[in-house]
């Protein structure tokens, strides 16, 4: 079968890796989105143990249209009782791009009337619409005149992981920070250090992957549980195998922030991913920080202009690259912002510049080497 994970825009690299790492076949990047194949088993799997997919699609039909008439004809054409009963619920969640519509949510209440016309034909009844917490999410996604209908077999979002209990202001998505640090070439034994925390997505993300703990093992649902075909067995199977390779971190993880309040965040959230053992957090500014050791990695996340006056912004920026310069040389350090305009104020020159989206926000991931002394002498 043919499968779409979706993810953020720049980490589609690192989710292919993870794809093929777990298994599955004919894998090909794409916009904020890969396409791959295999079997249920691998749905399941991917579902439970990836880190850098948003969601996970099963694509049913897909066709060109014309017009309106023809996406109804399209949307009639699907065997709807492979994947729904009479008495389940369905939602449906438009994507569309095309000149063909005007609103975008036209083409929802189009297939809607074809999935109902479809059982009606066949038993007289019809399933009823759920937004709320249907059976079954279906996806729509018109661009311009190619149609693709598909299953989503996750529901619930793949970076709400289940661990974030509380959490500061705008918050990093999971699935970016996972990307992040996928990305940075951290090899789950460097210390690893993020002193401005936050609610400590980073931190808790890194330990994660360190102990190899499934993203998936703090949630309770995922869409494909409540499909015709479920197999729970092979679900069971599945997360044992997958929570069987669980291990001690072998890494050291630490985690501050200036605020106080911001750290309790961190401590409840660590906590409920397991992970106080792992994972050492202090109140402390940035700038009164030193590296724990060489060749360690350095994440920051620095509030967003929104959230600061813009001489207050520069002045972070200018003490984020003293700092890193004159406590931290041997590491590796990355920052990730959307105050392109106070980068220069960091004195640094990046090695690695990689766009990225939080959200609907663009951001710019850095990478910075702070070699001992000067660059020359470091190469000697």
């Amino acid at each position: 079968m043919k499968f779409v994970a979706k993810t953020l825009y720049g980490l589609e690299k690192v989710l292919y890796q993870e794809l093929i790492e777990l298994g599955a076949s004919d894998v090909q990047a794409v916009n904020r989105a890969v396409i791959f194949s295999g079997d249920l088993e691998l749905l399941y799997r991917v579902n439970y143990c990836v880190r850098t997919a948003l969601s996970v699609l099963m694509p049913v039909s897909d066709f060109r249209i014309r017009s309106k008439e023809d996406l109804y004809k399209g949307g009639s054409k699907i065997e709807w009782d492979k994947f729904l009963d009479i008495d389940d619920t369905f939602s449906i969640v438009p994507v569309i791009n095309s000149p063909h519509f005007g609103h975008t949510g036209y083409p929802g209440l189009i297939l809607k009337d074809a999935i109902a016309d479809y059982f009606r034909k066949k038993t007289g009844r019809r399933p009823s619409v759920d937004t709320n917490d249907p059976t079954v999410l279906i996806n729509l996604h018109i661009s311009t005149d190619l149609v693709t209908i598909s299953i989503d077999s996750s529901v619930i979002p793949l970076f709400k992981r289940g661990y974030r209990q509380e959490q500061t202001a705008a918050p990093l998505n999971e699935v970016l920070a996972a990307g992040i640090l996928l990305l940075s070439g951290w090899n789950s034994s460097a210390t690893l250090i993020d002193p401005m925390c936050g609610s400590g997505t980073i931190p808790i993300e890194a330990g994660l992957i360190a102990c190899k703990i499934p993203p998936g093992k703090f949630r309770q649902f995922f869409g494909f549980q409540r499909w015709k075909n479920f197999d729970e067995e092979l679900f069971i199977k599945i997360k044992h195998e997958s929570e069987s390779l669980i291990r001690q971190s072998p890494a050291r993880i630490f985690g501050s922030d200036i605020s106080e309040e911001a750290l309790q965040h961190t401590r409840t959230n660590v906590s409920r991913a397991g992970l106080d053992e792992f994972i050492s957090l202090q109140t402390s500014d940035f700038k009164e920080l030193n590296a724990y050791d060489e060749n360690g990695f350095v994440f920051l996340n620095p509030p967003y202009g929104q959230r600061l006056q813009p001489d207050e912004t520069d002045e972070l920026y200018s003490m984020i690259g003293s700092t890193l310069k004159h406590n931290f040389q041997g590491n590796t350090a990355w920052l990730i912002t959307s105050n392109k305009d106070s980068l220069k104020h960091v004195g640094l020159k990046p090695k690695e510049k990689h766009t990225l989206f939080n959200g609907a926000l663009e951001c710019i991931l850095l990478k910075y080497e702070m070699y001992q002394g000067t660059k020359k002498q470091s190469k000697l």
